[in-house]
């Protein structure tokens, strides 16, 4: 227990101290441009660079299929999953759950389907204080292909702490995550396995769809946000850049978790940070675009911020542990490392965005030159940036007709800034204020969609 402590309160203090002279010398840039460039604001040139990369990913992702489409004519192309269709290593799919008697029979029903025989199953019952432990029992006596453990009430909190302890009851060569509301499709594995064969792949991620879209406002607007996250993930694939898992249908192997000592206990979010380590040790991981899962959408607005508070915060956080490592690691290829980078800029813009906004309030209040203009005009090109992205992805994976596109693209753009600006500014304040704890938020799976309850425990 003294070491645990002595661990979180170096890494408490570690956060806090980077941060702060990161938001210091962010300031400084901003009074920089403010008084000597003739730029009006350095956000503008933040703006700029993503807006390149952005190109850049798009470019990438256009080379590669017009790649493609001339090895097809050529009768040169071999598909992925045909041309490694002979790999079919033993998988050991893991569900972590807690509090998920709704949705977990239901979900393990799903995964039994598969059209793949080679895997074993294994679910994880953390703690739960519903009926989670005896619907699993129920199942098991019915097919002990089914197994599960229960973890003990005083077991250390977090996912990642479930995935380890897991780890070690398995013996699959791949590691296949599911949340307690997954939903696949039978030819999952045969698709989405050909991606592992290359020796140098540690990881793939399938595409992630929200299955309950059409609910409501906000249900629409995330499964919308995952198809831009698609596009970009896409992109980087296409680049071979930093390509990220998202928790739910995650592929690792065993060999590369071996490679990193297994998952980071201290993370409130275990995808992003195994991400991280995963390209730190010279790994690769791939993006599987056509292989999908299925998941549940947050109905509610508190839980939906509950949610998107953690991936944030989670995220700046395993930036900010492993820093120094993206900076000098020489396992981590070059383009890897500029992806990295690129996407660390999605956190600095909010932050300059509301410091511009503070200082050019404050200029024009004392009757100091100003360029409140330019300032106002900040939130709208952002909210354009997003917009433009989603026009593409949208008419790209949905189809949509191009008015259905636009009004769609227009609200979620606007969704996102509303949503992402707060609270990345509000996450750096509060990794700098306060103490860091292992804090989640949950809302509950296969809820009537009129049922807002959330729960503050969860993954």
């Amino acid at each position: 227990m003294l070491i645990t402590r002595i661990i979180k309160e170096v890494r408490r203090l570690k956060d806090r101290l980077t941060l702060a002279i990161l938001l210091v010398i962010s300031w400084i840039i901003l009074f920089i441009f403010q008084k000597y460039m003739p730029i009006q604001s350095a956000v503008y040139v933040l703006f700029c660079f993503m807006f390149l990369y952005s190109l850049l990913i798009y470019i990438g992702e256009f080379h590669k299929k017009r790649k493609i489409k001339k090895l097809i004519k050529k009768g040169l192309y071999k598909d992925k999953s045909l041309e490694n269709a002979d790999y079919e290593p033993f998988v050991s799919i893991i569900i972590p759950a807690h509090n998920e008697e709704k949705v977990i029979k239901s979900t393990i029903e799903n995964i039994l389907a598969v059209d793949y025989t080679n895997y074993e199953l294994l679910i994880v019952d953390d703690r739960s204080d519903d009926s989670t432990a005896e619907v699993l029992k129920e199942l098991n006596a019915e097919n002990p292909k089914i197994k599960y453990y229960i973890r003990c009430k005083n077991a250390f909190p977090g996912k990642s702490a479930v995935m380890n302890e897991a780890f070690s009851m398995t013996q699959g060569d791949i590691i296949c995550i599911f949340d307690a509301d997954a939903r696949i499709e039978p030819d999952f594995f045969k698709k989405i396995l050909p991606y592992m064969a290359e020796p140098e792949v540690g990881a793939v991620q399938a595409r992630k769809i929200i299955n309950n879209r059409e609910i409501n406002f906000l249900t629409r607007c995330q499964d919308n946000e995952y198809i831009l996250d698609t596009h970009f993930q896409t992109g980087r694939d296409s680049i071979k850049g930093a390509v990220e898992l998202r928790g739910n249908g995650q592929l690792i192997k065993r060999k590369a978790l071996v490679d990193i000592d297994g998952w980071n206990n201290f993370t409130i979010t275990d995808d992003l940070d195994i991400s991280t380590r995963l390209h730190l040790s010279g790994w690769d991981i791939r993006f599987a675009e056509e292989v999908n899962v299925y998941e549940e959408g947050i109905t509610g607005f508190l839980a939906l911020l509950r949610q998107r508070r953690r991936w944030i915060e989670g995220s700046i956080r395993r930036y900010l542990d492993y820093s120094l490592e993206i900076l000098t690691s020489k396992k981590i290829p070059l383009r890897v490392s500029i992806d990295m980078f690129a996407f660390i800029s999605e956190f600095i813009f909010p932050v300059w965005l509301l410091s511009e906004y503070c200082i050019q309030g404050f200029r024009y209040v004392k009757g100091i030159e100003d360029s409140i203009l330019y300032t106002l005009l900040l939130l709208p090109v952002l909210a354009l940036f997003f917009t433009s992205g989603l026009v593409f992805s949208l008419k790209k994976y949905k189809r949509f007709p191009i008015l259905k596109t636009l009004k769609q693209s227009i609200e979620t753009g606007i969704y996102m800034v509303f949503i992402w600006v707060p609270m990345v500014s509000y996450i750096v304040l509060k990794i700098i204020f306060s103490e860091r704890t292992m804090d989640w938020g949950k809302t509950d799976h296969g809820a009537d969609i009129s049922d807002k309850k959330t729960n503050t425990y969860s993954y």
